[in-house]
């Protein structure tokens, strides 16, 4: 083989797949809310696991480390460093070897904080959801997948919670016509601040631009320049299965103001408190064999 084929493509692709597994096999499943049985053959994350937690499919994971896909998008290299706790260094590694250029600040930015990313690990009994400043899903954790619906695989527009709200079927969250009013504001107004700060960003032009043509009221929201912000509300959630749950809702943004992390509780001791932990108990039992590569996603819900 010349010095000019080893290098080329087919080089390439098997350096990034076997990265790829190295940086899967290294992470514990408990590290990112997974349940650990005993009869596991390797310490790391399961292909389907590793799948789950990135938001693709588990044939997908298994062509990147055998090297039959060989163009990974932007998107997906992100998801993939998220899910597989990349440091930084690591993180560049991984877009230089899919000959991928990392996004840069001018581009709306999905990564988790190292803060984020344990709040999420260390609150497993509390749905939480980190979505970007577009209000992209990018993180969950297992109960508030159990609540709204597994969100995977990644769709950008099937991900964000605006997209869904102003052009997607009713989700399980039920509003009054007054948190109805004040979610639209904020969630526009959201919308708004972050297109002025990232004005180059593609992705988040073609989002608003789709939004106006697509959606009369979101159109009719934006024309209206209205300022306004998030405010702590109690929403009730219609779950097949533990029914209607009434859950105080936090908006928290963390200091870059580029994520919002979405946190869901009750009361200590009322009924939505006791049925949420049972669906904790559910959720964990669903999540005890590997998922099947799924077609069909579960909307994000608004806020």
């Amino acid at each position: 083989m010349s010095a000019q084929d080893d290098s080329g493509p087919s080089r390439r692709s098997s350096d990034l797949g076997k990265a790829l597994r190295r940086w899967r096999e290294r992470v514990p499943p408990a590290a990112v809310g997974l349940p650990t049985r005993r009869n596991r053959r390797a310490p790391g994350l399961r292909r389907e696991e590793l799948a789950l937690l990135a938001g693709i499919s588990a044939e997908y994971v298994i062509r990147l480390e055998q090297g039959r896909a060989t163009s990974p998008s932007a998107q997906v290299l992100g998801a993939l460093a998220r899910a597989l706790r990349l440091a930084d260094a690591e993180r560049a590694h991984l877009f230089a070897l899919a000959r991928q250029p990392e996004p840069t600040d001018s581009r709306l930015p999905h990564r988790l904080t190292p803060g984020v990313q344990r709040l999420l690990d260390q609150m497993p009994g509390t749905p939480v959801g980190v979505y970007d400043a577009a209000w992209t899903l990018i993180a969950f954790n297992r109960l508030h997948a159990a609540l709204l619906g597994d969100p995977s695989p990644p769709a950008d527009r099937d991900r964000n919670l605006i997209w869904q709200h102003f052009t997607g079927p009713p989700g399980p969250v039920r509003h009054t016509p007054a948190q109805q009013a004040r979610f639209e504001t904020a969630v526009v107004f959201d919308l708004r601040s972050t297109s002025t700060r990232y004005p180059t960003d593609p992705a988040l032009r073609r989002l608003v631009t789709d939004l106006r043509h697509t959606s009369p009221r979101f159109a009719a929201l934006w024309e209206a320049h209205e300022v306004s912000g998030h405010t702590l509300h109690t929403k009730t959630i219609h779950h097949p299965e533990a029914g209607p749950l009434n859950l105080d809702c936090d908006i928290l943004t963390e200091p870059g103001d580029s994520l919002r992390i979405v946190i869901l509780t009750a009361p200590p001791g009322s009924d939505t408190a006791s049925r949420l932990a049972v669906l904790d108990v559910i959720g964990t039992q669903q999540m005890t064999e590997p998922p099947h590569p799924r077609h069909g996603i579960t909307p994000p819900t608004s806020m």
